[in-house]
């Protein structure tokens, strides 16, 4: 049985990965936001209870919940030899640079017995105060004379809990990806240990693209449409050139069926950062959307090109025509496009903004969602979708919704 299985957006869906917030909220600042790319700092205690209902809510669906700071525990626990060599990379990803602190570092997380609490510690970010600064008091730097005591020797990483965007399943294999700033990028250590040696993962499954690329990409660009045609946005996140490199590991993969990539254009500003902020597939015919991507969108079709003993040929071109009929030409039947709020200007944009669109589908016409997007749910209804509302005050404030918390690792045939 393959370790991965997702070959569409809206098939039933039967294990997920998520990652509950923890204290890597708590070690954000309002100095810090901007750079660990939140706008605001959400309430953890709130926002815990707020994740703990998504996951009862997949649960009582029949859907299998895995956690991410678990299978990196097991990981480790299961192959105890390779924990120096996380250690070490962590440090080094963590940007830790000083030799002192590099030793400090590594000292204190080779001290933490259980794998678990390690995990988390390095989720959490490491102040200065925490290390055993009177081991080196002799030794100083200008990093000592400047820093305050709150300085983090390793920053925190309080987007894990969207999980949609380190890796994306694409078939039986994954993305995983090289992210869009350094900040995150660090995310995506964990699934790669994992991959390579959680016995869940282990062999079995096939990288399409790998963390060490040079263009970035993330999973919220990512949307498997059909067992035939992949989805990715050039976005903010994603660049043309990840795209390109995925279709050429993709097509010369004699096991994917994939033969299409849908390259979809959309602006590139923090609002839409990802195609699935603007763009959501939520029933066999049906899709969510916001308005404001219509005017500027454009869409490419990749398929392999003509020389099939050429691994870097390529056939690209420009698709004409609205979103409706190109979605009608490719998955072949008629489809129905459900505006963010019903398309109002002011409606949409608010609730585009907090997620409205970013639609998490466990099986064809039925959907998890934000239930502040009222507006938005209620259309979804009136179009015969069952909508599952979740508590959203405080995981909102992460400019992300229930598909970006979510990576499905399998979903029926």
């Amino acid at each position: 049985m393959n370790a991965i299985n997702v070959t569409s957006e809206i098939k039933p869906l039967k294990e997920v990965l998520l990652h509950r917030p923890g204290k890597e909220l708590l070690n954000l600042t309002p100095d810090s936001l901007e750079r660990l790319l939140f706008d605001d700092i959400p309430f953890l205690e709130v926002a815990r209870k707020e994740h703990d209902e998504c996951a009862t809510k997949l649960r009582e669906t029949g859907v299998t919940v895995y956690y991410l700071e678990d299978l990196m525990a097991e990981t480790l626990d299961l192959n105890p030899d390779i924990k120096e060599k996380f250690v070490k990379q962590f440090i080094e990803e963590a940007g830790v640079n000083t030799p002192k602190y590099r030793e400090l570092v590594y000292d204190y997380l080779m001290e933490i017995e259980n794998n678990k609490d390690l995990v988390l510690k390095t989720m959490e970010g490491i102040r200065i105060n925490e290390l055993d600064l009177e081991r080196k008091k002799d030794e100083k730097s200008l990093v000592d004379l400047v820093s305050e005591e709150s300085f983090f020797v390793a920053d925190p990483m309080p987007n894990l809990y969207f999980t949609r965007d380190p890796f994306a399943s694409i078939g039986n294999g994954v993305s995983l990806n090289r992210m869009y700033s350094v900040t995150r990028n660090r995310e995506t250590i964990y699934a790669e240990y994992i991959f390579n040696y959680h016995p869940k993962f282990k062999d079995q499954l096939v990288k399409y693209y790998d963390r060490y690329e040079k263009c970035h990409i993330e999973g919220g660009d990512i949307l498997n449409l059909n067992d035939h045609v992949l989805a990715i946005g050039i976005s903010q996140r994603t660049e043309p050139g990840a795209i390109d490199q995925i279709a050429k590991n993709v097509f010369k993969n004699s096991e994917c069926k994939i033969d299409t990539i849908l390259a979809f254009n959309i602006p590139s500003t923090r609002a839409f950062m990802h195609l699935d902020t603007v763009f959501t597939q939520i029933d066999v015919d049906k899709f969510t959307y916001h308005p404001g991507i219509m005017e500027t969108l454009e869409v490419f079709e990749v398929t392999e090109g003509d020389d099939p003993n050429s691994f870097e040929d390529l056939n690209v071109k420009a698709i004409k025509g609205s979103l409706e009929e190109i979605l009608e030409k490719y998955l072949g039947r008629d489809i129905t496009l459900i505006p963010c709020a019903g398309g109002d200007k002011i409606a949409s944009a608010r609730e585009q903004w907090n997620d409205g669109s970013n639609t998490l589908c466990i099986a064809p016409g039925v959907v998890i969602v934000y239930d502040r997007n009222t507006e938005t749910n209620h259309i979804l209804k009136e179009h015969g979708i069952k909508v599952i509302e979740m508590s959203s005050a405080e995981l909102s404030r992460g400019r992300g919704g229930p598909r970006c918390m979510s990576m499905p690792l399998k979903r029926e045939e």
